[in-house]
């Protein structure tokens, strides 16, 4: 797994999977996970002709923590690490956390990005119900005051649910754990005050907004501000997909990622349309 320097103090862990490609893809992971978290994608990816890049973003997994973060401080080691290594725009796509950086990423370095992919994200994380507070709530102190380990319990519980999703579960409770507990909760912070819906209208690269209809974390009516906010983004809903869908829906999710990615018009603008699992009807 190379590795980027990007300052004295920051060094990003990277895979570069068919790095000879001519088309690149950078794919931004979610809180508390890292670059690994795409895996599920990269043979599909590569298969369709892209080259991968899946950095581990500051303070998580192997990149190193240069005291502070944010979202737009995120977002430019993303924008050095394309200056860095590919020539030309990318098509870029994030998850929750990693989409939020890449829609900060579109917005103030609008040249490097080629098309926009928004999965389980939104532009404000400001829950319209009580319980969505309480959920938050719950995160962050179950951070400060149980620590590391049962916060990574709670969150790996919460974004896979299913008896089933028991491995799933316990590789992302690794994940978290791998993070640099002050990057976290910097991170956290960071989210909390994030608020791009009054530039939404800047983004001028096509866009697909992708969501599962069972987030748990991030509900459907936030993401649905997205599509309204961004001029002719498309919309498209995973009926069985949860917070997490690049991993515990990856044929659903590789199969629209990818027709949106090597589709070369659009449909109309704004449609929003659930997408049928392999298999269903």
């Amino acid at each position: 797994m190379p590795t980027l320097s990007l300052s004295p103090r920051l060094a990003l862990h990277y895979h570069d999977v068919n790095p000879q490609a001519d088309r690149t893809v950078l794919l931004l992971h979610g809180l508390g996970a890292n670059g690994s978290s795409w895996l599920p994608q990269f043979e599909a990816l590569a298969g369709a002709g892209y080259r991968v890049l899946a950095p581990d973003l500051r303070g998580f997994g192997r990149s190193s923590y240069p005291g502070s973060t944010g979202i737009a401080e995120m977002a430019r080691d993303a924008a050095d690490m394309l200056a860095s290594l590919t020539d030309g725009p990318v098509d870029v796509a994030g998850l929750s956390m990693g989409g939020i950086v890449a829609l900060q990423l579109a917005l103030d370095h609008r040249p490097l990005v080629r098309r926009l992919v928004l999965v389980n994200t939104c532009a404000r994380l400001r829950p319209r119900h009580v319980s969505g507070w309480l959920t938050y709530l719950l995160r962050y102190l179950t951070l400060y005051v149980m620590g590391s380990e049962a916060q990574a319990r709670l969150v790996a519980r919460r974004t896979f649910p299913h008896e089933h999703q028991d491995t799933l579960r316990r590789y992302f409770a690794e994940q978290i754990l791998e993070a640099d507990a002050y990057a976290y909760r910097a991170a956290l912070r960071a989210l909390a005050c994030f608020n791009a819906a009054a530039r939404l209208a800047d983004v001028r690269v096509p866009t697909l907004v992708l969501s599962g209809e069972h987030d748990r974390t991030i509900p459907l009516e936030m993401q649905r501000g997205l599509v309204e906010g961004i001029a002719g983004a498309q919309h498209i809903i995973l009926p069985a997909g949860g917070h997490a869908m690049p991993a515990d829906q990856p044929e659903a999710f590789n199969r629209a990622f990818l027709n949106f990615l090597l589709s070369e018009t659009l449909t109309a603008a704004g449609a929003s349309f659930s997408i049928p699992l392999q298999g269903s009807a």
